[in-house]
C-alpha cells in the first residue's frame, strides 16, 4: 500500500510542476484532494486491510494530504507573488523629484475609519492581515461550511469570473488561511489567534441608501481554549466605544450564517436619526452593523484545528457603515460616487 501512496504523490508533484495559474492549481487540487480526488480513493482501499494495516495506511494517507494541502497553498503563494511582480513591472515610472502638493487630496472616510479600527484591534493584541480580492470557491465558501448548491448561498450575489475563481464577496474568504497560518503557535506556543483582515468585498446588489455593489468590511476572529460570547461582546462593545468616543446603544439578535453557531446580528442604534427611523436604517432606527457569533466546528477543522480543544468566535465589521455613522452620511452611494464636494470635507482629518 505504501507503493500506492507514493504513486500518488510522484504523479502530483509532476502535475504541480505544470501548474502556471489559479484556475490550473484549483483543478489539481480538486483531482487530488476533493471529494472525489486521488488521495480521497486511496481510503476507499482499506477496507481490504487488517486492523493493523488499516491503522498504517490511514496515517500514510493522512501524511500525503496533508503535504498535499501544504504544497497547493505555497504554489497559490507563488503564484500570486509572480502576479503581483508582473503587475509592478507595468506600473508607469513617476518623477520622483516632483514638489509633492500637500494640500491636494484627503483621506477617504472609509480609510481614516479603517486605521482607526485597525490601531484599535491592534492594542487589544489583534494582528491585521491582508487577503485577495481575488479568491477560489473554496476558501469564500467551501471551507466555511457552505458546499457547492448549497442555498446559503443565494444570501450573496456573487461575482464570478470565466477562469472559476470569483470577486471576494465576504471577508471570511481569508478564514481558512489565516487559521492554517497560526494553528501552529496555537498548539505549540499555547498562543491564541488574534487576527482582523480588513478588504473590499462584491455583490450584485440592488443599491438604495444603504446598500452597495462594493463595500468594505473587517473580519476579525479569535480562536484558543475557552473562548465565549463574553469574549466576543466585551471587544466589539470595546471597539465601538472606541471608535465614537462615547456610549453606543447596541443589540444582538439571533441570526443565520453558516461559519458561525451560534450567529448573532450586532446592530447599532442609528446615529444619523437618533433611533427614529431615516432612509439610511430603513425606517428602523437600528442599522445592522456587526454580524458574528461562535466559530462553527467545521470550520475550525477546515482550518487544522480540533474544535474539542479550541472555540473561537469571528465578526464581520461593516466598515462602509461604520463610517456612516461616525460622520454622519446619510447614502452609502455617496461613498463610492467620487464626489469631491462630499469627500473634501474630510482633507483636515488625518
Amino acid at each position: 500500500m505504501a507503493e500506492k501512496t507514493m504513486e500518488v504523490k510522484e504523479s502530483f508533484l509532476v502535475g504541480l510542476a505544470k501548474v502556471e495559474n489559479m484556475e490550473e492549481l484549483e483543478k489539481i487540487r480538486v483531482e487530488y484532494i476533493g471529494k472525489k480526488g486521488h488521495v480521497t480513493e486511496l481510503l476507499k482501499e482499506m477496507k481490504n486491510l487488517s486492523n493493523e494495516e488499516k491503522k498504517t495506511f490511514g496515517q500514510a494517507v493522512n501524511v500525503l494530504k496533508n503535504e498535499v494541502n501544504d504544497m497547493i497553498n505555497a504554489k497559490r503563494e507563488e503564484i500570486k507573488q509572480k502576479e503581483i511582480e508582473l503587475e509592478n513591472s507595468r506600473m508607469p515610472e513617476f518623477d520622483v523629484s516632483i514638489p509633492a502638493n500637500l494640500k491636494r487630496g484627503s483621506y477617504h472616510p472609509i480609510t481614516l475609519v479603517q486605521r482607526q479600527c485597525e490601531e484599535i484591534f491592534k492594542s487589544m493584541g489583534f494582528t491585521v492581515e491582508d487577503y485577495s480580492e481575488i479568491v477560489t470557491d473554496y476558501e469564500c465558501f467551501e471551507s466555511l461550511n457552505i458546499p457547492k448548491n448549497h442555498p446559503a448561498r443565494d444570501m450573496q450575489d456573487t461575482y464570478y469570473l470565466e477562469n472559476g475563481q470569483l470577486l471576494k464577496s465576504q471577508t471570511s474568504a481569508a478564514q481558512n488561511a489565516i487559521y492554517k497560518k497560526y494553528k501552529d503557535a496555537l498548539y505549540n506556543e499555547g498562543k491564541a489567534i488574534k487576527a482582523i483582515f480588513p478588504g473590499r468585498c462584491f455583490r450584485n446588489e440592488a443599491t438604495d441608501a444603504c446598500h452597495e455593489n462594493t463595500f468594505f468590511q473587517m473580519e476579525g476572529v479569535m480562536v484558543d481554549k475557552n473562548i465565549s460570547i463574553s469574549n466576543l461582546i466585551f471587544f466589539m462593545k470595546t471597539m465601538l466605544s472606541e471608535v465614537f468616543q462615547k456610549d453606543i446603544k447596541v443589540r444582538l439578535r439571533p441570526g443565520f450564517f453558516p461559519f458561525v453557531e451560534p450567529g448573532f446580528e450586532l446592530d447599532i442604534s442609528c446615529l444619523i436619526c437618533g433611533g427614529d427611523g431615516c432612509p439610511s436604517c430603513k425606517h428602523s432606527g437600528w442599522l445592522e452593523l456587526c454580524p458574528c457569533g461562535m466559530i462553527h466546528p467545521e470550520v475550525l477543522k477546515a482550518g487544522g484545528i480540533d474544535p474539542d480543544e479550541y472555540t473561537g468566535f469571528a465578526f464581520g465589521l461593516g466598515l462602509t457603515r461604520l463610517a456612516m455613522m461616525k460622520y454622519g452620511v446619510k447614502d452609502i452611494r455617496d461613498l463610492n460616487s467620487g464626489s469631491l464636494k462630499t469627500l473634501s470635507q474630510f482633507t483636515d482629518d488625518k
